[in-house]
């Protein structure tokens, strides 16, 4: 990511850029999320009806293809995250970017079944894995003082896309039929992201003599702005084999499985469990009014308080908020109180977005986030493919929701607890404030 020798680099769109190049970064980082979408749950569940038409297919099949599809795209998301850490991310989006085009493109080639599950890893892997990670990795590169607001702002590009991109998408789809559609698709992808990526993705500020959040720092303020000195160009971090022996890497880990797993069962089944206490389809539909405006809001209005609080306290109230909704789903049945689940469903959502977003830099520094992301990603992802299942054993085997509801619900609130202690007792920071310097990021020693 830094250069062979060590020393600054030249870039005269960084020297001539009117703000800080790190806004820019967050730009491109944001609309590159908002490109992912053809290969997040939102983009491919419009083709799923498609495929089990035009195909052939069953719905049951075409769901597990899915399902085992978003694992095995997930799996190269560590070595994913080295190539970043070593190739940095303007070399790493181009790269990926040119990858989902090329996916996109090639579904309007898909005629059966094989096509159907090799072109869904490919989506996967690329779209929300690959690319997701690096727009991540590319703007806590960039920030430390304000990283949270800026990981705030990045989960804008997908809420944004979501409610945008979709009803585009299914136009084209009633227009021209799917295969042309994902050819348009891989087709506008080529056109400006990848030009966009190769144009305006920066590694990490070091490299150009600046450091995380300053515009210009001088060799008294910063001394990688000094081109003698010996730390130019150095970016600080735990290294990922200590990273993955703390309890806060994995406290993370697990959290982002618990939230991420249930909370797209919860998505997946939703019409079901709101079904099964009473709940008609079209007040049920109006849970995602006050569900997307929240996560939002709550996205942004976290990654602010990430700058001054510490991640494990909002992780506990996070954690602890997510149990008690899953809790007390069941007896939701009136309208305000579908509205009042949108909205807490909201606020956990952008929370867990924020937090899980940020943490991992702010704990272990930027060195080698990308390797550290990249494992932390793989296992958020698993979660997130098994979570509908477990939910679908309520039904299956218990004679409804709420069972599996109240059995689950003890998860995120031992979670919470282990957080909150956590974050008292300081745990880790002696291990932190060793291995990270005492400067970058985690070096900061903050609980």
């Amino acid at each position: 990511m830094a250069s062979p020798n060590g020393s600054v680099v030249s870039s005269a769109l960084v020297e001539r850029s009117p703000v800080y190049y790190g806004w820019v970064v967050l730009g491109i980082s944001t609309l590159g999320m908002a490109a992912t979408l053809p290969g997040q749950t939102a983009g491919v569940s419009l083709f799923i009806d498609a495929f089990i038409e035009d195909l052939g297919l069953s719905r049951s099949a075409v769901s597990w293809f899915y399902t085992v599809a978003t694992v095995l795209g997930s799996l190269a998301l560590p070595l994913m995250g080295r190539l970043v850490d070593r190739y940095g991310p303007r070399r790493m989006a181009v790269v990926v970017i040119a990858l989902f085009a090329a996916s996109c493109a090639g579904m309007r080639w898909v005629s059966g079944w094989i096509g159907v599950f090799v072109g869904f890893v490919c989506l996967r892997g690329f779209g929300q894995g690959a690319l997701g990670l690096i727009n991540n990795h590319a703007v806590n590169l960039w920030f430390e003082r304000r990283r949270g607001l800026a990981v705030g702002v990045l989960g804008l590009g997908m809420a944004g896309a979501t409610a945008l991109f979709p009803p585009l998408m299914e136009m084209g789809l009633q227009t021209y039929g799917w295969q042309t559609t994902y050819l348009i698709m891989g087709g506008i992808l080529a056109v400006t992201m990848l030009p966009l990526g190769a144009l305006l993705y920066r590694d990490a500020p070091e490299r150009y003599g600046l450091s995380p959040d300053e515009a210009a720092p001088t060799a008294e303020d910063d001394p990688a702005a000094d081109p003698n000195s010996s730390a130019t160009a150095t970016v600080r971090g735990v290294r990922p084999e200590v990273a993955y022996r703390t309890w806060t890497f994995w406290l993370f880990t697990v959290a982002g499985v618990c939230t991420a797993g249930f909370g797209t069962g919860l998505l997946f089944h939703h019409f079901s469990i709101l079904e099964e206490v009473g709940v008609a389809r079209g007040l049920a539909a109006q849970f995602f009014v006050p569900l997307g405006v929240v996560t939002a809001i709550i996205n942004v209005g976290t990654g602010w308080l990430v700058d001054r609080s510490p991640p494990r306290l909002l992780l506990g109230l996070q954690l602890g908020l997510f149990g008690a909704m899953m809790g007390l789903l069941p007896m939701v049945d009136t309208t305000a109180e579908v509205w009042a689940y949108g909205g807490v469903f909201g606020v956990s959502q952008g929370m867990q977005q924020a937090l899980l977003g940020s943490a991992y830099a702010y704990y272990f520094g930027r060195a080698h986030h990308g390797t550290i992301r990249g494992l932390a990603n793989t296992v958020f992802i698993g979660g997130t493919a098994i979570g509908p299942a477990v939910l679908a054993l309520g039904p299956d085997f218990l004679g409804g929701f709420a069972p599996i509801l109240w059995l689950c619900t003890p998860i995120p609130l031992a979670l919470a607890l282990v957080a909150l202690v956590g974050w008292a007792a300081d745990w880790d920071a002696a291990v932190v404030e060793v291995e990270g310097g005492g400067g970058e990021g985690s070096g900061r020693g903050r609980a």
